[in-house]
């Protein structure tokens, strides 16, 4: 998969310019947008440099408009609430004076709750055996689209291993389940709230792609333009950033050019670490007639 390390740390290390703003760099200066995981994990980041003895247990996100890659973003952090068992912000992230979005986090002092519950984890090949060059094995590699093959060699800041990689190359999932092993490629440092934020970054990788899986279509076949139009994740338990986690996803609904899009994410042992819901834009570009 990735051939080097990229610290995620580096992404995340904001400048504070002033009380509650801080700046943040670009991670790939050569995209045509800014990754919206990326604006999602720095707002959060900004936004725990606000909060102390508190963890995020919530974030929801609405992308405004496209970020510029060439341009630096600010991240304003409103201290809503400090309460006895909760802390909100809000964070808007901000390029040349317009914002891009708006990001809500919600801090919890943590306590015993009398519940405790969650869905168990789908059954599904471990990430040692989705290695690159034991996908290679497989008849139908050759001829998986080129982009795709290409996609497990690029440096990137989180590691991927798809499971079901029949639908690269045409397969239909009648349910419209995939799934995702992810982790950093890079060792994080032992704070809880890091963890997080690179979680938060990770949610978002392809994550719309659910709404292509029935159709045996993926994003990435030139025929569509999607975009990403809110986004959100709750944590439920304690996990590494840098350690595998699965990431099952599905779409139970595409209508009138939007798709909704909801993941649940899993450690190794089946515990349920996160939950995330996204709303996106999904066309088919119009052809154009001679």
């Amino acid at each position: 998969m990735s051939k080097t390390s990229i610290d995620l740390s580096a992404i995340f290390h904001l400048e504070p310019i002033e009380v509650n703003l801080f700046r943040g760099k670009q991670s790939n200066t050569r995209s045509q947008r800014v990754f919206g995981g990326q604006v999602i994990g720095q707002a959060m980041v900004a936004a725990c440099r606000t909060v102390e003895d508190r963890l995020p247990h919530s974030l929801h996100c609405y992308f405004i408009q496209a970020g510029d890659p060439q341009v630096p973003i600010i991240y304003q952090v409103q201290r809503l609430r400090d309460g006895k068992s909760y802390s909100t912000r809000s964070v808007t992230a901000i390029q040349e004076g317009n914002p891009i979005s708006s990001i809500m986090v919600s801090f919890h002092a943590g306590e015993p709750g009398a519940f405790d519950h969650q869905n168990n984890m789908p059954d599904v090949p471990p990430p040692e055996g989705l290695t690159v060059e034991e996908l290679s094995k497989r008849p139908m590699f050759p001829d998986m689209p080129e982009f795709i093959r290409r996609y497990y060699d690029f440096d990137r800041p989180i590691e991927l291993r798809p499971v079901e990689i029949g639908r690269y190359v045409g397969q239909k999932i009648d349910d419209g389940r995939f799934h995702i092993w992810i982790k950093a490629a890079a060792k994080l440092p032992d704070d809880p709230a890091l963890h997080m934020c690179a979680l938060a970054y990770a949610s978002d990788l392809s994550l719309l792609d659910a709404v292509m899986v029935r159709y045996g279509r993926t994003l990435f076949d030139g025929h569509m333009i999607s975009a990403s139009l809110d986004h959100a994740i709750w944590f439920h338990r304690p996990f590494r950033a840098d350690e595998w986690l699965l990431y099952a996803k599905e779409s139970p609904s595409a209508q009138g050019g939007r798709g909704l899009a909801r993941g649940l994410i899993f450690k190794r042992d089946g515990t349920l670490v996160a939950s995330v819901s996204q709303e996106g834009s999904v066309r088919e570009r119009r052809s154009v007639s001679n």
